[in-house]
């Protein structure tokens, strides 16, 4: 009888969860659709074509020709995909070093003006990219980096956002294992490597993983700092796609999709803990 009650909630909840999950499972069943079957069920809203929109879940005749087409026939495709593996793991590489040490400076030690001064870091991690992006443009066009991997690179490194993080974690150490380790004889290296890297892995992993998501599918700062298409990222190939070439889109969303959803499966336990230690639950 118990059970019974909640089914009504059960079944609401998984009709919700069907029609989130809809335009994801449109998207794959229409990369495999052919070219002519798109412009068929699309024509009307994406080509001009006479007709109605006739929106497909399932393909007639589903065909892998558009994934050949993109892997094999599109060498844009493969240069902006790898363009877009060397900026967002630079970025992490980058965000590993800096973040962690500064995050390990406002967590352990107590100094004048860490109060203000990471005050001024929450603020800029709220600050939306349009805030920043002029005087950022200025910085980088002053460092004459526009038009280059650096110029995305280097303001991804010094993000505040995986300080944030990783401080709650290294913060939430307790104070007890740091003072054993330093009567067996360890130093603050040996201890920032041997205890905090180990036991604030949760965290550090955490904000690579959100940082990933975040600069895996930027358009706003690649669209304004780079002006060579040969370096930009695969987050605009998509824009660039015209109505006759539907098949490309889908199959190309797909693929782009693929490594945030790994990550985000392979990662979601930290994910977890790093929003609790944020307290972004509440």
């Amino acid at each position: 009888m118990r059970q019974r009650k909640y089914v009504p909630v059960y079944t609401a909840l998984g009709m919700m969860g069907l029609v989130m999950a809809l335009p994801v499972l449109m998207m794959i069943s229409n990369s495999v659709m052919g070219g002519q079957e798109l412009k068929e069920a699309y024509g009307a809203v994406l080509g001009g074509a006479p007709g109605k929109l006739s929106a497909r879940l399932l393909p007639v005749y589903p065909t892998l020709k558009p994934y050949v087409e993109l892997l094999l026939d599109s060498p844009d495709f493969f240069v902006m995909f790898w363009n877009s593996v060397g900026q967002v793991f630079s970025i992490l590489a980058g965000q590993t070093v800096v973040g962690t040490m500064a995050a390990w400076a406002f967590a352990r030690y107590e100094f004048r003006g860490r109060k203000i001064l990471f005050l001024v870091y929450m603020i800029l991690m709220v600050m939306p990219f349009q805030v920043t992006m002029v005087s950022s443009y200025l910085v980088l066009s002053r460092l004459s980096l526009m038009d280059s991997h650096l110029s995305l690179i280097l303001p991804g490194i010094f993000s505040t956002f995986p300080v944030f993080i990783m401080e709650k974690f290294f913060r939430g150490i307790p104070g007890e294992v740091f003072e054993a380790a330093k009567v067996d004889g360890a130093g603050e290296l040996v201890v920032f490597l041997k205890i905090g890297i180990p036991l604030g892995s949760p965290g550090i992993i955490s904000a690579l993983i959100l940082n990933f998501l975040e600069y895996w599918n930027a358009v706003e700062a690649p669209m304004t700092f780079l002006k060579t298409k040969a370096k930009m990222p695969l987050s605009l190939y998509l824009p660039e796609i015209t109505a006759d070439q539907m098949s490309a889109s889908f199959t190309a969303s797909v693929i782009m999709m693929l490594p945030a959803v790994l990550g985000f499966l392979w990662g979601r336990d930290y994910l977890q803990k790093g929003i609790e230690a944020s307290g972004l639950r509440e």
